[in-house]
C-alpha cells in the first residue's frame, strides 16, 4: 500500500500498529482503490480510498446510507468503522464480511428481506431529521445528496414519485447526455411524451426506503446464508427502482422474486415499470461508459 493511504488508515484506525497490518488489493469497484487489512490477532477489514477533491464527500454519504439502512434492523449492513478525510484522501473502513456461496434459502430470505426494507416508508410526520431541533419535509427524497456511482445524485424532495423522477432522475442524466453528444434531439422530444405516461404506469405508492442501486455486485450473502447490502445509493423513491435494477445485469434467482412478491405483492404491471425505472441507470452508464448503452434507451422510450 502507498505510504500515505497507509498513513491515512492508521489515522482511522489508530490503535493499530503499522508493523501488525497486512494489506491485500481486492476489487473495490470502477473508482475506489480497496484492500482487505488484517492483523495479527485476526481482526480484519475492508476499507477503501479515493480522493476527497473528485469526488466530494463520496464515502460520507456512503456511510450516512449505510446507517440508514442498518437502523430498519431487517437486513444485514456492514457496520461502519471509521470514515474520515485528510487533505485529498478519503478513506472508509467497514467491517469485513466473511462470504459463501448463495442457496435457494437465500434467494427466498434475500426477497422476503427487502421487501421489509421496502414497507419503510417517510417518518409519519413527514419529515426527517437533519440537525439537532431542525426537520425538513421528506417525500420522495433524501435529507441530503449522494451517488449512483461516480456520479452525484440529487435527492432533493418532490412531492410525487412522477415529479421526482423526470426532475431528480431522469433530466439531469438527460441534460449530461445531451451535453456531451451522448444523445439525439429526438431522443428528447421521446422523453417529453414519456413523462405525460408516467402518472398512468406508476400509480400511488408510498416512498419506500430503496437501495438505489441493486445490481448484483452490490450484495453479499455471508457465511450464514444470509444477505448483507453494500455499496447503496439510498433515498425514499418507488420501489421499482430497485427491483428493476435487479434484471438489468442479471444474477438473481427466480425464488428471489416469489418470495418477494409474497411479501409485497406487485402490480399488474410491474414489468413495464421496471424497463421505465431502469431508464435512469442506462443513462448513467450512457454518461459514464458510452455509446453502448445508447440502443437500449432509445429501444424503451420509441413506443411514446
Amino acid at each position: 500500500m502507498p505510504a500515505d493511504l497507509q498513513a491515512l488508515l492508521l489515522r482511522a484506525l489508530p490503535d493499530l500498529d503499522p508493523g501488525d497490518l497486512t494489506l491485500q488489493p481486492i476489487g473495490g469497484g470502477s473508482i475506489n482503490d480497496a484492500f482487505h487489512v488484517s492483523t495479527k490477532d485476526n481482526r480484519t477489514w475492508f476499507c477503501k480510498f479515493n480522493h476527497s477533491t473528485r469526488y466530494p464527500a463520496l464515502f460520507q454519504a456512503e456511510a450516512r446510507g449505510l446507517d440508514l439502512l442498518a437502523r430498519q434492523g431487517v437486513i444485514r449492513i456492514p457496520l461502519t468503522i471509521a470514515c474520515t478525510t485528510v487533505d485529498e484522501r478519503q478513506v472508509l473502513v467497514l467491517e469485513w464480511i466473511g462470504q459463501g456461496s448463495p442457496t435457494t434459502r437465500f434467494w427466498t430470505l434475500f426477497g422476503e428481506q427487502l421487501a421489509a426494507l421496502h414497507r419503510v416508508t417517510a417518518p409519519a410526520n413527514g419529515h426527517l431529521p437533519t440537525s439537532p431541533g431542525k426537520s425538513a419535509p421528506l417525500l420522495f427524497g433524501l435529507d441530503h445528496p449522494n451517488y449512483m456511482g461516480a456520479l452525484p445524485q440529487d435527492n432533493t424532495p418532490e412531492a410525487t414519485w412522477t415529479d421526482f423522477f423526470i426532475h431528480r432522475r431522469l433530466e439531469p442524466q438527460i441534460k449530461l447526455a445531451s451535453h456531451n453528444g451522448l444523445l439525439p434531439i429526438a431522443a428528447r422530444d421521446r422523453f417529453q411524451r414519456l413523462y405525460e405516461h408516467l402518472p398512468a404506469i406508476f400509480p400511488p405508492e408510498p416512498p419506500a426506503l430503496l437501495h438505489g442501486d441493486l445490481w448484483s455486485g452490490n450484495f453479499l450473502c455471508d457465511d450464514k446464508d444470509q444477505p448483507v447490502l453494500i455499496d447503496p445509493a439510498v433515498y425514499y423513491g418507488h420501489r421499482s427502482i430497485d427491483l428493476a435494477m435487479t434484471t438489468l445485469f442479471g444474477g438473481f434467482d427466480p425464488a428471489f422474486y416469489d418470495a418477494y412478491h409474497w411479501h409485497y405483492p406487485l402490480p399488474v404491471n410491474h414489468r413495464q415499470q421496471w424497463t421505465i425505472a431502469n431508464l435512469y441507470p442506462l443513462l448513467i452508464h450512457l454518461n459514464l461508459f458510452g455509446p453502448g448503452y445508447l440502443p437500449n434507451i432509445l429501444h424503451t422510450i420509441q413506443g411514446f
